[in-house]
């Protein structure tokens, strides 16, 4: 295992890692918690977040960072937006749709300029962030919204070393898209 993907790994791991509480969760915890939690309880969001990563470690070097940074930074977008009161339309069967066109996009590795590649999740990751800012409820914004961070990062950190192991196979790529493509159709019929 190259250097690279030992580090991919444990930066994985860590992020990933939960906060040992031996005290009650106090109110910011809590919210960090939730926020943290949401995206990996939700099969949604965690089968397109681990798919940005092994799309955009397919599409090689030049993109791991900014593919994913595009995600990120289109999804505070949409928490903001949601947070503030400002209604996104569509926001579930658009996640719904971006779980497939994600899987479709890694299962035919396709190849695309890293701009188009970037505005492509970050579109995906509007929606995504406005359905995390409608489940804010009692949690702190910006605490929920650090917990969401984190935890994109980390499936993205994992989505990436998938890409890196298995997904540069035309098999692997072709397995790992097919089943996020499916298990998006899966979810919009169940």
């Amino acid at each position: 295992m190259s250097k690279l993907r030992m580090t991919l790994a444990a930066m994985g791991a860590t992020l990933l890692a939960g906060p040992a509480v031996a005290h009650p969760v106090h109110l910011e915890q809590a919210s960090f918690t939730a926020g943290f939690l949401h995206p990996l309880t939700g099969a949604d969001h965690l089968i397109a977040m681990v798919a940005v990563g092994v799309w955009a470690a397919t599409l090689g070097r030049k993109a791991m960072m900014p593919v994913p940074a595009a995600f990120v930074g289109a999804m505070l977008a949409g928490f903001a937006l949601s947070v503030a009161g400002v209604a996104v339309p569509m926001v579930e069967p658009m996640i719904l749709v971006s779980v497939v066109v994600l899987g479709v996009l890694v299962a035919l590795a396709v190849r695309a300029d890293l701009w188009i590649a970037a505005a492509t999740v970050a579109l995906a990751g509007l929606f995504h962030g406005a359905a995390h800012g409608a489940e804010v409820g009692a949690a702190g914004a910006m605490q929920f919204g650090l917990g969401f961070v984190f935890a994109t990062a980390a499936l993205h950190v994992a989505g990436l070393g998938l890409g890196m192991d298995i997904g540069r196979s035309a098999v692997g790529s072709r397995v790992l898209g097919v089943g996020a493509a499916a298990a998006g159709i899966a979810l919009a019929l169940g």
